[in-house]
C-alpha cells in the first residue's frame, strides 16, 4: 500500500509542477543589476521589467546591488531562494570573473540556471578627432614604428576590450599599451580629450560620439560590421587576421535548481517582449545590441564558450586582477 501511495504522491507532483509555473508569477519578482546606472545593464532591466510587469500583471522590479565589477550583485543572486522571484541581469564580464578570482564565491556556471541570452555586439577601437590615426592600419603602422607608445583605454583590468586588445597585438605582431579605467565614462572623457590615442569598448556606448565627429571609430571587433557602424570595417576587413570576434553581451540567469517550467516561461515572456517594436528600437538603437534571444539550452552553450575562451586569454597571459 505504501508503494502505491508513493507512486500516487510523485504523480501528484508531476501534475502540479506544470500548474505551479502556470501560476507563476504571484508575488513581487526581482531582478537585480549589478552595475550602476549609467551604463548598458541597468536600462535594459528596466524595459524588460516594465514590459513583463504589464504582460504579466505581477510587479517586476530592479534592484542595484553594485560593486567588485558586478561580483556583488551576482553572488548575491548565486545565494538566492531558487523559487523563480530573483534574477541577474550579467554583462560580459560574468565570462572573467572566476579566471580573475580565483577565489570567488561562486562558480559562474554551476551556480546559475541560465534564462537567456538578450543579445550581443561588437566592440569598436576608436580614436579622439585631433588625434593623427585615420585607419586602424595607421595604428599599426605607429606601434611597429614606435613600440610601446600606442595607448589603448579600456573599462578595466581583464575586461573584454582589454584583453581584446592582447589579442589583437599578438596577432598583428606589435604592443599596443593597454589602460585601465574604472568605467565608460572615465574612458571616453579621456578619449574625447585625447589623453589617450585610443578607446576600445561597446558600438553603443561610443556611437553618439563617432556620429558627432568627436570620436573617429577605425575598426570593429565582430563577424560582420554593426548596423550602428555600418562604415566601419571588422578585423578581418582590416587586415588582422586569427582573432575571434569579440563580443559584448547581455543575459539573464536564476539561482540554480530554479524551477525548470519557470525558467521556461520567464523566456517564453521575455521573447514576446524583445519582438515588441519600441523594445527592439531601444535596444538595437540606444543600447546597440544585436538581439539574440536564446533558449536556456543555448545560452549555457554560449556562455560556457565564452568563459572558456577568455578564461584561457587570462592564464595565458598571467592578467591578475590588480
Amino acid at each position: 500500500m505504501s508503494v502505491f501511495k508513493s507512486v500516487a504522491f510523485l504523480l501528484s507532483l508531476a501534475m502540479a509542477f506544470p500548474a505551479f509555473a502556470q501560476n507563476w508569477p504571484e508575488k513581487v519578482v526581482k531582478f537585480v543589476s549589478p552595475y550602476p546606472p549609467g551604463g548598458s545593464v541597468d536600462p535594459l532591466a528596466r524595459l524588460l521589467a516594465a514590459k513583463l510587469s504589464n504582460s504579466l500583471g505581477q510587479q517586476f522590479i530592479v534592484e542595484n546591488r553594485t560593486g567588485a565589477s558586478g561580483i556583488i550583485g551576482t553572488d548575491y543572486v548565486a545565494k538566492s531562494d531558487p523559487d523563480g522571484y530573483t534574477y541577474v541581469f550579467i554583462f560580459d564580464t560574468h565570462a572573467v570573473h572566476q579566471a580573475l578570482n580565483p577565489k570567488l564565491s561562486f562558480d559562474p556556471i554551476k551556480d546559475f540556471a541560465p534564462v537567456m541570452l538578450v543579445g550581443t555586439a561588437p566592440m569598436a577601437f576608436s580614436t579622439g578627432a585631433q588625434k593623427p590615426f585615420k585607419s586602424f592600419a595607421d595604428v599599426l603602422a605607429t606601434a611597429k614604428s614606435k613600440p610601446d607608445t600606442v595607448t589603448v583605454g579600456n573599462v578595466g583590468n581583464g575586461s573584454l576590450g582589454h584583453l581584446t586588445t592582447i589579442l589583437v597585438g599578438q596577432a598583428a605582431n606589435v604592443k599596443l599599451v593597454s589602460v585601465p579605467y574604472k568605467g565608460g565614462g572615465p574612458l571616453q572623457v579621456d578619449a574625447l580629450g585625447g589623453q589617450i590615442d585610443l578607446a576600445i569598448a561597446s558600438v553603443a556606448a561610443q556611437a553618439k560620439h563617432v556620429q558627432s565627429g568627436k570620436l573617429r571609430a577605425l575598426v570593429q571587433t565582430g563577424e560582420k560590421r554593426s548596423h550602428l557602424m555600418p562604415d566601419v570595417p571588422t578585423l578581418a576587413e582590416a587586415g588582422v587576421r586569427g582573432v575571434e570576434p569579440a563580443y559584448a553581451l547581455w543575459g539573464i540567469l536564476a539561482p540554480a535548481k530554479t524551477p525548470q517550467p519557470i525558467i521556461d516561461k520567464l523566456n517564453a515572456e521575455v521573447a514576446k517582449v524583445l519582438q515588441m517594436p519600441d523594445v527592439r528600437k531601444t535596444l538595437t538603437e540606444s543600447l546597440g545590441m544585436d538581439i539574440q534571444g536564446l533558449s536556456p539550452a543555448q545560452t549555457e552553450k554560449f556562455l560556457v564558450t565564452q568563459i572558456q575562451r577568455w578564461s584561457k586569454v587570462v592564464k595565458d597571459n598571467n592578467i591578475r586582477n590588480d
